[in-house]
């Protein structure tokens, strides 16, 4: 069985170093819907996890 890595829910990942597992989920929950912000120019994709992309 694989296991599953555990993710720092307070850190915001970025895309480029941690691309998805499964494209468009959240490698946390496995969704793939996500709430979303842009800041500063960077995509903020929110969901459990959040990744800059």
């Amino acid at each position: 069985m694989e296991e599953k890595k555990e993710y720092d829910l307070t850190i915001i990942y970025d895309y480029n170093e941690h691309p998805d597992i499964i494209a468009g989920r959240c490698d946390n929950c496995g969704n793939a819907q996500f709430k979303s912000s842009v800041k500063s120019g960077k995509f903020l994709r929110k969901c459990g996890m959040k990744k800059i992309i």
